[in-house]
Formats: C-alpha cells, structure tokens, sequence
C-alpha cells in the first residue's frame, strides 16, 4: 500500500505536464471552448474525469479520511468538503472571480501540507492551538472549487446553457469524488488491517507532507517564473 501510494505521488510530482493541479487535457479544453448550448452528459462526464485524475483532490481527501473510522464521520467531512468545493466552483465562474492559478493551487498545496501535519500530530503536540478539522476542511474545499473556478474561467464559456452546464459538471465532480472516495476507503480498511499500518501511518502522512510541499514549491516557482508580468 505505501509502495503504491510513493510511486504515483513520485509519478504525479515528476511530470510537468502533470503537475498543474486542476489540470485539463487538451481535447476536454478544446471542447468546453467551443461547445454551445446545454450539453449535461458531456459535463457530468467532464466534472467526475477531474476528480479522478485530480491527485491534489484526491491527497487531501486521503489524509482527511486516514484517521477517521466511521462512515458518518467520513461523511460529515466529504460533505463539508464538496459543499465549500461547489459554492466556489459555481459561484466564481457566475461571477467571474479570478485568482491567479498559481497562487490558488500553492494554497490547495498547503492543504495538502496541513492535513498531513494534523494526522502527525504537529498542532496537538507542539503548538499552543488545535484547528478545526471540520472549519479547515470546508475552508480548502472553497479553495478548491476557486481553483477549478479560475481554470474554468480560463475557456471562456458560452453563455448559453452556462448554468446547467456548471451544474452539471458540479454533479460529475461529486459522483467522480464519491468513486474516488470508494476506492481509498477500500484501499485503506484492508491497510488498517494489516499490522503494517501502525508501522507505516506515520511514514504514510510525511510522505504526504513531502508531497503537499513539493506541490508548493511547485506553484510558487511557477509563479515567479511562468506566470505573466
């Protein structure tokens, strides 16, 4: 499992063409620049195809549940999540809100980095406050529907069917996510129950932190060397 988890983090980290968070291929881009009129089905496919292929999604969503046991727990924090991820998502392309992409995705970085330091512990044990986990995590979830938003406004939607196409590729973004959800959850109630998991959980969560500041690091050297004047 921890072999698995290193290798596509390594992977993901590695590729440059890869490394944008709320990356989008260049035939799916190609579409949503020219496509008129309300198109549901292509969007819910559209929205649940990001989620999948979304590591920086699916790493927070990862050190969110790593430590939570219970299904209602899970999805009270899932929730929580995907409701700030739509607000975002919906309301910034209504709006035209845009953030820089590189600045919004270094933040969506650092959720990943603090996740990981609240699984170690980090903010119990050395520091003088404790974070609400369910207040933080519907705080990243705006952050990253606004990146979404900020790549979406980027193509240039057409008006017409604007707001059924939103909702659409909203609700493929959250059926995407709970596939997503089923797969780590199966992944992870056979890890718990093997004996390596207290060996690795700890090694698990650095690995995650390794990756939440590389995703940083990333974005922050992108925006001072890529990103235009």
């Amino acid at each position: 499992m921890l072999r698995a988890m290193l290798r596509a983090m390594l992977l993901a980290l590695a590729l440059p063409s890869v490394a944008y968070a709320h990356g989008v291929t260049a035939g799916d881009k190609g579409y949503i620049m020219e496509t008129f009129g309300t198109r549901i089905v292509p969007f819910l496919y559209l929205g649940a195809k990001h989620m999948v292929t979304g590591y920086d999604h699916l790493l927070f969503l990862f050190g969110v549940i790593f430590y939570l046991y219970r299904l209602k727990d899970i999805g009270v924090y899932v929730t929580l999540f995907a409701l700030g991820h739509s607000i975002t998502l919906m309301a910034g392309v209504l709006t035209g809100v845009h953030v820089n992409a590189f600045v919004i995705d270094a933040i969506i970085g650092a959720s990943v980095m603090y996740k990981a330091l609240d699984n170690l512990g980090v903010f119990s044990r050395w520091l003088t406050f404790q974070p609400d986990p369910r207040s933080t995590t519907m705080l990243f979830g705006l952050c990253h529907g606004l990146g979404l938003a900020t790549k979406m406004l980027d193509f240039e939607l057409a008006n017409d069917g604007l707001v059924a196409n939103l909702l659409a590729f909203n609700v493929g973004v959250e059926i995407g996510q709970f596939l997503a959800l089923c797969v780590i959850l199966l992944a992870m109630s056979f890890w718990r129950r093997s004996a390596t998991f207290e060996r690795y959980a700890t090694a698990a969560n650095v690995l995650l932190l390794i990756s939440g500041v590389a995703l940083v690091v990333y974005q922050v050297n992108g925006y001072f060397t890529m990103a235009p004047a």
